[in-house]
This record gives structure tokens, sequence and C-alpha cells, in this order.
């Protein structure tokens, strides 16, 4: 049966009725959009179809069917922040695994050991804490392990379970271990590469020679290489070139014929049925060798930054790449072209999402970090499958999206706010910005418009919209923080101002009677509009045309979401709680009985006549106030959540790192059973 159901209207499979209880505590499925950063694969010495996938987000995933579907298998450490850049999987056993994980901007992370296939994970005491950034296993002895990390090279000899430094002890020179090679018949061979340049010991690390005859001094090593059928060959990558040695690393020879603008060279792969073929991963795309390193060429394009690569040992024309932004390609004609393969691998950073007023099933979400591979992905099944609609973005990040009266997308970016028109999105320029205020008068009272601006920060009298010449801009580029609909006027809150539309989003006005600043939130419902930076916030009543500040809870330190209901009432949210205020901002309360803290959106569903809250980095409760009683519904959706929507008689959820969350109740029985 096909894999992916429609919306109820369209719905022609069973759906998965579960109890109330059964649905509050079920974890919600993800659902991509697929792709993403992905780091490092490993594959079963047992069972060539059954490989490993690294993030940076601490996901594992797995594959049975040689990289075409991806699923979770395991959240190491159950943190966000670990980049698993080493999985090794035991030749002995393949259940038993080893992954060495660190943390971008930090000397942290550590080795994580299971021995039942993924399911439970222990960390080796004397690794806990360390940076690890390489981790291989001796070729001739699967028990022997040896790990890089910022204090050195650490040995196992009994698989992982306990280590022990075999590098001088407090060295400033070899520390910093990026790369690791081992030898593929003596494991006493050990090739160490760091930040500075490349090391090598013959008897286990008692004794280690700097190998740099040959290197450009002062060039960090990526990756290190041995040729399994000739291990007097050896490859090094550094930032100043790839390197050969056919002398076991006592002299090194640069390899010429890739530009220097690539010669940021994550990783070398060597075909293991070829030992002539190498292949460079690189910061500006895969280059293969086909005679030894003599002469080289690019397969993918230069936008490609590849972490890892993968040759399998059974079929050489099966090539993989674990890439930035773009997640896993595949090649099947051995590195000559590649596609994308990422059914069920998401890693993408959601921003904000959208639901078409029109069309129920389509959906739309924002991503960013993602550049040219990310911005706008379409849904047209209730987030089930996605498709990328960003051309025209230009590879901008996208922080929020709006529908307006005419039923046009609109997509606020770092650079400006964009209009999608049939499938490709256009910068809208026709914007028109407030006049500069007057400078005093020599008498020292203030013009009319300083006098508004100052009434817009400090006096609670209502600021009205001025007369006075507009000024059209020609390149409209502020970041685009947040959208509100109130009836058919769009507003935007950016980083130069405060802006309305009453065109559908064709064009753009500054809100007059502020000073020039950054906007970080606006919500509106009918006429009621509420807008804010993160210390300050004001209010107008009847769509625009006049504004009071209003005070916000004395014991928020920093407004971090916000939203109008119905009947006008204002929720707010940041570290300390959630309040709301029924007096147009007078006063404010806490909702009894809700306990949460870090909230990170507020969203008031009309339909259901509820305000949705997530909440908590840590947290994967989210939360509904039901008015106007205010009851409390709450679901343990099994993800940290950055916001949550509703989407037919379900709801919906985008993570931090993960993709969007879908809660089970609208999902095929075998398809929630294959998650």
């Amino acid at each position: 049966m096909s894999r992916f159901l429609r919306l109820p209207v369209t719905f022609l499979a069973v759906l998965v009725f579960l109890s109330c209880f059964q649905l509050h505590a079920a974890s919600w499925l993800p659902y991509g959009p697929d792709g993403g950063d992905a780091r490092a694969f490993a594959i079963d010495p047992h069972d060539h179809t059954h490989m490993y996938l690294g993030t940076a987000t601490g996901w594992m995933y797995e594959s049975h069917n040689s990289g075409g579907d991806w699923k979770r298998l395991a959240w190491i450490g159950k943190r966000d922040d670990l980049v698993l850049d080493s999985i090794v999987v035991s030749g002995a056993d393949s259940k038993q695994i080893v992954v060495g994980a660190w943390v971008l901007g930090s000397p942290d992370g550590g080795i994580f050991l299971s021995k039942d296939g993924g399911l439970t994970w222990q960390s080796p005491s004397e690794m806990q804490g360390q940076s690890i950034r390489a981790l291989t296993a001796a070729p001739s002895n699967p028990k022997t392990l040896v790990a890089g990390t910022l204090k050195g090279v650490y040995q196992s000899a009994d698989g992982g379970d306990h280590w022990k430094l075999i590098s001088p002890a407090g060295s400033q020179e070899l520390h910093e271990v990026e790369s690791i090679a081992l030898d593929p018949v003596d494991p006493q061979i050990i090739y160490a590469g760091t930040w500075h340049l490349p090391w090598k010991t013959v008897d286990g690390g008692q004794h280690w020679t700097n190998i740099k005859q040959g290197v450009i001094d002062d060039s960090d090593v990526f990756s290190i290489i041995v040729d399994p059928k000739d291990p007097k060959t050896v490859y090094a990558s550094a930032c100043s070139g790839i390197y050969k040695s056919q002398t076991g690393g006592d002299l090194f020879k640069k390899v010429q014929g890739i530009p220097s603008t690539a010669r940021r060279t994550r990783v070398l792969m060597q075909d293991p049925t070829n030992s002539n073929i190498v292949f460079a991963g690189t910061t500006e795309g895969l280059w293969r060798t086909v005679d030894s390193g003599a002469t080289w060429q690019r397969t993918t394009g230069p936008e490609v930054i590849i972490n890892d690569v993968f040759v399998d040992p059974t079929n050489s024309n099966r090539v993989m790449l674990a890439t930035d932004r773009g997640g896993v390609l595949a090649s099947n004609d051995g590195g000559n072209s590649f596609v994308q393969s990422n059914n069920g691998f998401s890693a993408r950073q959601i921003t904000s999402y959208l639901a078409d007023a029109s069309t129920p099933g389509s959906v739309y979400v924002g991503v960013v970090n993602d550049k040219a591979l990310g911005g706008v992905f379409a849904s047209t099944n209730g987030g089930l499958t996605w498709s990328q609609t960003s051309s025209g973005l230009n590879g901008h990040d996208v922080f929020s999206l709006a529908q307006g009266p005419d039923g046009a997308l609109l997509a606020g970016t770092r650079h400006g706010i964009y209009r999608l028109q049939g499938a490709t999105w256009s910068r809208v320029d026709n914007v028109t910005l407030n006049p500069p205020p007057a400078p005093p008068s020599r008498t020292g009272k203030k013009t009319a418009h300083a006098g508004a601006a100052s009434a817009a920060h400090k006096s609670p009298e209502a600021v009205a919209h001025k007369s006075a010449a507009l000024q059209p801009v020609h390149s409209f580029e502020p970041a685009i923080n947040a959208f509100a609909r109130g009836g058919d006027t769009l507003y935007a809150a950016t980083s130069s101002g405060l802006f309305e539309s009453a065109t559908s989003g064709q064009s753009w006005k500054e809100v007059p009677g502020f000073e020039p600043r950054s906007w970080n939130f606006v919500a509106a419902r009918r006429s009621t509009v509420l807008a804010s930076n993160l210390n300050s916030a004001v209010l107008s009543l009847d769509g625009g045309q006049q504004w009071t500040p209003i005070k916000l809870p004395e014991t928020l330190d920093q407004l971090s979401a916000m939203a109008v209901d119905d009947a006008g009432g204002l929720w707010v949210g940041g570290r300390q709680g959630i309040y709301v205020s029924d007096d147009k901002g007078a006063t404010w309360q806490t909702v009894k009985d809700l306990f949460l803290r870090d909230v990170n959106s507020i969203f008031y569903d009309d339909a259901s006549q509820r305000v949705l809250i997530a909440a908590g980095s840590k947290n994967t409760i989210a939360f509904a106030v039901h008015l106007p009683d205010r009851k409390i519904h709450y679901w343990n959706t099994g993800w940290n959540l950055r916001l949550i929507r509703p989407m037919g008689d379900h709801l919906v959820g985008t993570t931090w790192f993960d993709g969007v969350v879908i809660q089970p109740r609208m999902v095929d029985s075998k398809e929630m059973a294959s998650h």
C-alpha cells in the first residue's frame, strides 16, 4: 500500500485511533524534510547492506538496504550537541558498536559503547568528557581500538570497555589529534594526525616520531589512510594539501592536481578493491584519482561539502558521501554521478511553519543554515512528504512565513521579504520608510515627530499615525523576524522597524511613530496587534492606527514568544514562564496549574479555541490551554519542540534540529510501526 496518507478528506487507509492516555504518552513520529548535515558512515562487517550514519545532533541512524532508507537508531547521550564523527562496528560481534563524539566550541564529548546493536549505551569512565576527534579499530585485531582526542592518543585492548593514554601525558606537541590510522597487519604501528603535524609509533605508543618530512609546517592533518595491500603507502590530507608517502611516512610528497581552494580535504578513502583509486572529500566537492594520486578529477560540484566517503567493499561502484546540508549522496557508477539518498534522514533546523488557509493539508516550513539546500519546503499531505520550494531565495535563511489575504505566500528571510509568484520567490522592494526625525528646534522644543517617537517609548498615551512624506527604498534587506495578520493587514517585525502591508505583501510601509529599532515579535487577531522587541511591547486596538506602550510582566526578564487570542487576550512567554493579560496589558497573571519555563512558542488555534505552547530546550511536553475555561491539556511528544501547530484533528511540531514530528493519531499503523 502507499507509504503516505492524505488528510481526512482524502484518507483511504486505516487510521490509528489511540485512547486519550495512549495519545498523550506516544512519541510523535519524525517526517522530514529529508536532508541536513550528515557526518560519518560505518558498515556492519557481517552484513554490508547494514549501514550506520552519524549526525551533528547526537542522532545515529541505520539502514538495512545499503543507504536506500534510513531510520533513527539511537540518540547518543540524549544530547543534541554531540557530533558523531566516528563509528566502529566490531568485526568480531556486529552487536558491539563504539561511537566517538565531540562538541563544537567545547572540549566536551566522549566514547559511547553498545553491546546490543544500539539499544542501550554506556560511557567508559576514562573517556567521559573527552572530545573524540578520531576513532578506528585495528584491521588485524577488532578488540584493539585507538582514539584521537584533544589530550592525545588513547588505546583500548578490550573492544572499548577500558582505555589508556598511549601518547606522552601533557604533551604540548602530540595533542589535539584529529586523525588516526593503523597498520593493516601490525596494530603496534599507529599514525596520528594533529592540528599541527603527523606522528607515528611502531611500538604501540611507547615512543613517537614526528613524521613531518615533506609536509608544510603547521598543517592540520584531517585524514590518514594506509594502503591495506602495501602498508608503506600512506596518504595524509591537510589544510595545505594532500600528501603521499611510499616509505611508511618517512618522507611525504605533496599531491598535485587539486586547486588550492579545494585543499581542505576532510577525508580520504581508498577503493577497497583497487588501491589505485582514492577519493578525497573536500570542502569544495569530491575528487578522485585512478592512478594512485598522479592525476585528480572532481566528480561533484564545488558546492558539495564532504565530511565522509564510503565505498562498498563488495561493490566499488557504490560510493556514498556524508555532506553538510545535503545529507547523504549516493553513486552507483563509481562516483561519476550522485543523487540524494536521504529517505528517513532529517537534520533540519526549522524556524517557521505555515498552514495554507485555503488548501487543507498544504503546509510550509522555513529552515536555516542549509543555504541553497534549504529555504522553504512544502507538503501537500500534512507533512508526511516534502519538496523544496526555494527557487529565487538565493540561499537565504528563512525566519518567518505568512500568507496574504489573496493567498500569496511570503517568506521573511535574513535579507528581506520574498513573495512566491508561481514557482519562484521574488524579493519585495516596494517599501516606504518613515521620514527621518527632524532635528530639535533651537528653543529646545521637540518636533511633532520626535515627540511621537518619544511617546512610543515612554508615554502611556496612544501614538497615532502622522501624515508625512514617506521615503521609498530601492532595496529592502533587513532580517524579517516575524509576520502576523490581522484582518486584511499584514505586519512584519524586522531588524530595522515595524512594517505593515494592505496589499497582501506586494508593498510595505513602515509603521510611523517609532524611532528606528529592531522588532523581534508581532502577533495579531482582528484589529488587535501586539509588537515587541525582547524587553518592551506596544499594543494597537484599531488595526495599527494608534499604538500604546504596555508594561510587560515584572518577573519576565526577556520575551521569547507572544500571541493574541480571539477575545483580545495577550499572551507572552520567556524564561520565567507564560503570562496572560485580559485587560490590554494593564495587569498580567500566570495560568493556574501551568508550570513551565523557557517558552519557545505560543500560538492561538482559532478552530479549537486553545493556546498551544512549546517550552524548554530539554522538555518534551507540548501544552494546550483551552479557552475560555483555561483547562490545560498536554502531550508527551518525545521531542524537544521549537513550536507546535494544529493539523486537522491532530498536531504537528517542529524540533530544534530534527525536522517535523507528527502526532501519531493520523498516521497509518504500518507506517507508525516502521518508525
